[in-house]
């Protein structure tokens, strides 16, 4: 009766207990996988359940987070399989008590679930993404945007730099140099801004090798994007403005 009861204990344990097995990455690069159990009326965001480990279970480990409302962009991962925002990630909507966590692909791994995100914000700035003016900078008023002119670039415009479509994307696995789904992006979001002059400077630059002829279309950064911003969409639009500012410099070239 005694190891029946036992019995019925850990298997209610069991139930109400979720198992996060959590890739470890030491500070000399070694790797191991440790598990951890987290009450299930702890937690509802795998976050959560992180920092229950982190504050209840081991204090070493190692995660990146700030706002844990999907606004920063700081606590990408994989998450059974898929890089995801962990903050925004519903352990109980994964339908399983399992979970996997491991450091985003494709990025150096620092330690634990903390990557090394240089090379993304790098790749980013390759885009010139800020406002590029062909005037002297001086202005009596701000430059007025209308509604519909701020529509055309909005949805491009909500990126948080999570890193998670590199992380999904199959060329940035085999091609380093590739600028990647999130600076082409960017490149859009400010040829499509009203206000902004730079165009021809952002096409020259994403027009090489390393570019938008990069892209397969596969669509796996669209399939990650958090906050779904389409940057496999955005590179086809980039590839026809690429096409046009290749053919206007043919003719240039022709006077």
């Amino acid at each position: 009766m005694e190891t029946r009861s036992k019995s019925l204990l850990g298997d209610k344990m069991e139930k109400e207990a979720y198992e996060f097995s959590i890739l470890r990455t030491d500070a000399g690069g070694k790797q191991q996988y440790a598990s951890y159990r987290v009450p299930k009326d702890r937690i509802s965001t795998v976050l959560e359940g992180l920092q229950y480990i982190e504050r209840n279970i081991d204090r070493s480990l190692t995660v990146r987070y700030s706002c844990r409302m999907e606004i920063c962009g700081s606590c990408g991962m994989e998450i059974n399989g898929k890089p995801r925002m962990a903050c925004s990630t519903i352990v109980s909507k994964l339908h399983t008590d399992r979970l996997k966590i491991e450091p985003l692909k494709h990025y150096r791994v620092v330690r634990d679930l903390v990557v090394d995100m240089e090379p993304f914000f790098e790749k980013y700035k390759e885009g010139l993404p800020f406002i590029i003016r062909d005037d002297d900078g001086v202005y009596d008023s701000e430059l007025k945007q209308t509604p519909e002119e701020f529509k055309e670039y909005e949805k491009y415009s909500m990126c948080i730099k999570c890193g998670l479509c590199l992380a999904a994307c199959p060329i940035v696995g085999t091609d380093a140099d590739y600028i990647g789904p999130a600076a082409l992006a960017g490149v859009l979001r400010y040829n499509l801004d009203s206000r902004d002059r730079g165009k021809k400077y952002r096409l020259d630059i994403i027009n090489g090798e390393e570019g938008t002829s990069r892209c397969h279309f596969i669509g796996e950064c669209t399939e990650a994007c958090p906050k779904d911003v389409d940057p496999s969409f955005a590179i086809q639009l980039l590839r026809v403005q690429g096409l046009k500012h290749e053919i206007s410099r043919i003719f240039r070239r022709g006077d």
